[in-house]
């Protein structure tokens, strides 16, 4: 089959606030006042599918609303977010994701008001496990690619640090006090070196920065669907000790009385290259031993290259969409 060019969608959610069409002045204000507004997940989500296949060489068009309405027949692959399917009347069919809601009950009639739907994409196996009673085998797990050549390892200079420790806890109040805190007594008490990021307050820049000087990386976070961000680490050559206490799925809006779904996983693309894993501060103290004891011998760049390049990942969506394409026939 020759070379198809994708039809790809992705748009912010940026309703009209006090009047119609305001969204468009507020943007420009926005942008003015101040700069350039930093790319969320998705987004990136996104980004890396159309640099995977520029890479592979194969053409798409990005938000062309004027040619997906004129051809009904061409698949729309909307990335997300969720406004994007429920706001315009796509005639197209559709592969939906993996940028879409966080949980079926959101949408449980999907396919009845959407049967041009054929695929749903989530960002990992668990969230696939937890979809799949709603939406069966039209779910898919398809997670998004690492940039190997931004994301690499240190050139030409010595750590100066132990540990980065990556925090991206939730429940902060609560977990500051019973995990962060005791982790940073027990690096003290070993001598160990540390810095911090913590989620939503840095720069790219700032990390890959941080990620030059580590030795090591300590990952915390409740649960991820994908985890960008610790693939990126990997990516950098840097092994992580990953706390992955399993359990429920506690994002505050469902949990626990919306939806309880078990087991969630905090690193959900991961293998012994990557590092070691621990489930909670019982478990710290001999498993940070374990991780500086074998620190050389674990290789995370290769478990990304052998898993999750761009060019990877836009080959997996491109299967996808062929696959789709031929049902279509």
């Amino acid at each position: 089959m020759g070379i198809t060019t994708l039809n790809i969608f992705y748009e912010e959610p940026d309703p009209d606030r006090w009047i119609k069409y305001d969204r468009y002045p507020r943007r420009v204000i926005r942008r003015l006042v101040r700069g350039e507004q930093r790319k969320g997940g998705v987004a990136m989500i996104a980004d890396s599918l159309m640099q995977g296949l520029e890479r592979l060489e194969v053409p798409y068009r990005f938000n062309d609303y004027k040619h997906i309405r004129n051809h009904p027949d061409e698949i729309a692959c909307i990335i997300g977010k969720p406004q994007l399917l429920f706001e315009k009347k796509w005639k197209n069919p559709i592969i939906f994701g993996a940028g879409i809601y966080s949980h079926p009950i959101e949408c449980p009639d999907l396919f009845e008001k959407y049967p041009n739907i054929k695929r749903i994409l989530v960002p990992g196996n668990w969230i696939k496990d937890m979809f799949e009673p709603y939406y069966h085998e039209k779910v898919l797990a398809w997670p998004a690619g690492i940039d190997i050549e931004k994301w690499k390892p240190r050139q030409n200079e010595q750590a100066s640090f132990d540990f980065l420790i990556y925090d991206k806890i939730g429940q902060h109040a609560h977990y500051r006090n019973n995990l962060i805190d005791p982790i940073c007594k027990i690096l003290d008490e070993k001598s160990f070196t540390y810095q911090f990021v913590r989620y939503g307050s840095y720069t790219h820049g700032e990390l890959e920065t941080k990620l030059q000087q580590a030795r090591g990386a300590i990952f915390l976070s409740e649960h991820e669907t994908q985890g960008l961000a610790y693939q990126q680490i990997l990516a950098s050559g840097i092994p992580i000790l990953a706390w992955d206490a399993g359990g429920f799925w506690k994002d505050p809006y469902y949990y626990p009385e919306k939806v309880k779904y078990q087991p969630v996983s905090a690193v959900p693309y991961w293998d012994e290259r990557c590092g070691i894993k621990f489930t909670g501060l019982e478990n710290f103290d001999e498993n940070v031993a374990l991780f500086m004891g074998g620190l050389n011998s674990f290789k995370p760049r290769d478990f990304i290259l052998e898993n999750l390049t761009l060019e990877k990942s836009a080959g997996e969506y491109l299967r996808i969409y062929r696959e789709v394409e031929q049902e279509l026939v």
